[in-house]
């Protein structure tokens, strides 16, 4: 089911509009327009957002969910070049001018999320400079990412990349349980299966996580930004005040 199809899990509220750093800043007309017709859903792990150079119909701005963008190459093989959590939103070719993007995007980690229609996400961005101060400073913080995970992913160990993205996706989601088998966090690293289940057996033997039956829960957050490589540090540092704090970088 495509999540144009999706019906509202529950009404939406304008308390649950601030649940997400973008959507927060928004007041009076432009909430209750948000409001009346925005839609809150629920997001399935691997559920389609967009597809590669399809139309771009509805921004999703997650909750708790965390979406995933991957680049897919010609034998079917796909790797994460970015994520979207509560700091964010999905339409990041929408704030580009385009209506379609050459990666394709979907759920990554199951939950909340608001759906937005395109014209009036466009029509707020136009008219609200607040909110496109917000929706500007986010995509800088996200450009300035795939950068930084691009050297990540040449020069660090998959050991420090899955601690990394295993503190990211705890930032976002907000829970120390995260439903995540090795195949697929395999796939959002760009590594074998093998590589991550050493990775993660050597994350479980120090004591940093827990995991089983497709579930990773985080048992020392502190042992796992002592085990993250630099790039974690950096990410916060770019996103630090959407996720509602700030970190220095060191």
């Amino acid at each position: 089911m495509n999540p144009q199809t999706l019906p509202a899990t529950n009404a939406l509220t304008v308390e649950l509009l601030g649940q997400n750093s973008l959507l927060q800043g928004l007041t009076g007309a432009d909430a209750a327009a948000a409001v009346e017709s925005g839609r809150l859903v629920h997001l399935r792990t691997r559920q389609e957002i967009y597809n590669a150079n399809a139309e771009i119909r509805e921004a999703f701005f997650p909750i708790d969910s965390v979406l995933s963008v991957v680049a897919r190459l010609e034998n079917g093989q796909m790797i994460e070049v970015g994520t979207v959590g509560r700091e964010g939103v999905s339409g990041i070719p929408l704030l580009l001018g385009s209506t379609t993007s050459a990666n394709e995007s979907y759920c990554q980690v199951p939950g909340m999320a608001i759906s937005m229609p395109v014209a009036l996400f466009t029509r707020l961005q136009e008219k609200n400079k607040r909110f496109r101060r917000s929706l500007d400073q986010y995509l800088q913080a996200y450009i300035n990412l795939l950068g930084q995970l691009a050297a990540c992913n040449r020069l660090h160990s998959v050991y420090e990349r899955c601690a990394r993205w295993l503190l990211m996706t705890h930032d976002r989601v907000r829970s120390d349980v995260l439903p995540l088998t090795h195949e697929y966090l395999g796939m959002m690293l760009g590594t074998h299966r093998s590589g991550v289940t050493i990775a993660a057996a050597t994350l479980k033997a120090a004591g940093f996580i827990e995991y089983a039956q497709g579930r990773i829960t985080i048992l020392d957050r502190a042992g796992l930004e002592a085990a993250s490589c630099e790039c974690y540090t950096v990410a916060r540092a770019q996103f630090g005040e959407l996720y509602g704090t700030t970190t220095k970088t060191p």
